[in-house]
């Protein structure tokens, strides 16, 4: 089971969850826990004053973190991979700029909403990235985009972008996922650079930074559902004076804590396959794939906790809904989708063409 390291942090991030999720945006007070603590600078080279975790260590502490606050743990994971994205793409002059403050937030997308076009010493860009999870708090924004009609991906100044708040979603809510617009800024050359394809190393730490948060919700759930059986709490309309002392409950109880489990191994293996300089473009089917099943473990998860708990679940004061419409949400995430994985592992290993 894993836990962060700074339960002061984790206890702090717990209290404001709620006025996370009311506010749609993570609170202040948890951001600036989360600077102390050095998590925005876990993707940061370690020669401008980062950590560079590596996929593991960062599985372990969003799982942690998302156990508390999804929503916050979301964020901490897109600056992770808006980082990465940053240290890939642009590793020459631009980079010491971007790490200036190496605790710096950064965020992103990888979906090319914008144009540019060549101007004298940069790019001129005009567009929309819907779905930037944590735009309005971010200092940086690593954002794709076609220029030539090639694909290439730009470090920007979120001071430089517009933020329309279009994010209204049923889970993840405090995640803030605006969408960010640029009409003509001009992003300098030594920010802007044509993408090469990504390595399967990198794919496999995008994908662990959104199943993170969700494995650390389907935990944070599992605790929630455990209080339950510890209180005085009963099944309604029985004889039973408390939930421990029907089987059936124990046995569904055993069976949510093992779907959270499995989840978490499942991760965990699949982050240190996936950070090995070994892997080959083959794996990628198969380590898709379990990143999928291990998404539809905690959603099944949930919805075994909820049948235990009943109506009284769904209730808006009680953190089990919330923990349940975020991890519906986070793991339909296009990373983890499981009809894809399954059509690509199939496809590999059948191919229609040979």
């Amino acid at each position: 089971m894993i836990e962060y390291a700074n339960a002061g942090t984790t206890d702090l991030l717990r209290a404001h969850a709620g006025k996370v999720e009311q506010n749609e945006r993570p609170a202040a007070e948890g951001l600036a826990a989360l600077h102390e603590d050095g998590v925005f600078a876990w993707r940061t080279p370690r020669e401008h004053g980062g950590e560079w975790a590596d996929t593991e260590t960062i599985a372990r502490r969003l799982t942690g973190l998302g156990r508390a606050c999804p929503s916050t743990a979301w964020i901490a994971g897109t600056c992770v991979t808006s980082k990465n994205l940053a240290v890939r793409f642009l590793p020459g002059s631009a980079t010491p700029e971007f790490f200036a403050d190496p605790d710096a937030l950064f965020c992103g997308s990888g979906v090319p909403g914008a144009r540019g076009e060549r101007v004298p010493d940069g790019v001129r860009v005009t567009g929309r990235w819907p779905n930037v999870s944590g735009c309005e708090d971010a200092v940086w924004a690593s954002l794709a985009l076609l220029v030539d009609g090639e694909f290439s991906f730009a470090v920007v100044p979120t001071a430089d972008l517009v933020v329309e708040r279009t994010w209204d979603m049923a889970g993840m809510r405090g995640t803030g996922s605006h969408t960010l617009v640029a009409d003509g800024v001009r992003v300098p050359a030594g920010r802007i650079t044509a993408a090469a394809p990504f390595p399967l190393g990198d794919l496999m730490l995008y994908a662990i930074t959104v199943l993170g948060p969700v494995v650390g919700a389907a935990r944070g759930a599992l605790d929630a559902v455990i209080a339950m059986f510890a209180s005085d709490r009963k099944p309604f309309m029985t004889a039973y004076s408390r939930m421990g002392e029907s089987a059936g409950a124990r046995h569904w109880l055993a069976e949510a804590a093992h779907l959270v489990d499995r989840a978490e191994k499942t991760m965990l293996e699949v982050a240190r396959e996936g950070g090995s300089a070994e892997l080959s473009p083959a794996d990628g089917p198969r380590l898709r794939m379990a990143l999928a099943d291990a998404g539809r473990d905690c959603r099944t998860a949930l919805e075994r906790m909820l049948d235990l708990h009943g109506p009284s679940g769904f209730a808006t004061s009680n953190v089990l809904q919330r923990f349940w419409r975020d991890v519906a949400v986070g793991c339909r995430h296009p990373h983890l989708n499981p009809y894809l994985a399954v059509e690509t592992l199939g496809t590999a290993l059948a191919p229609a063409e040979s």
